[in-house]
């Protein structure tokens, strides 16, 4: 599946903007990759509504993304959705060839 794509610096901003909740479950995905929200909750010792509702904010700053969880379709997995250099590098030779 391949991630949207997305400038580090609107990230940036728009992690400065979310509470300290979000944040938290930004850095535990962060930490180690894809997981539930039951696993998100689990390891951040948040409440499952503060986790749900922070992973509400993430997805709608577009800093996460929600995927089905295969294992478990009646779960989500939950992944950071960010930029590598290498998908950045193809869209710029891309819109360079386009021109």
């Amino acid at each position: 599946m391949v991630a949207r794509l997305q400038s580090n610096t609107m990230n940036e901003e728009t992690v400065q903007d979310l509470p300290p909740s979000a944040k938290l479950v930004l850095k535990v995905l962060e930490y180690n990759g894809g997981l539930t929200q039951k696993e998100i909750v689990e390891k951040s010792r948040l409440s499952q509504r503060t986790v749900r509702d922070a992973l509400e904010r993430l997805q709608e700053s577009g800093v996460v993304q929600k995927d089905i969880y295969i294992p478990d379709a009646r779960q989500n997995l939950y992944q950071l959705d960010v930029e590598t250099e290498t998908d950045a590098e193809a869209d710029e030779q891309s819109a360079a060839l386009l021109d």
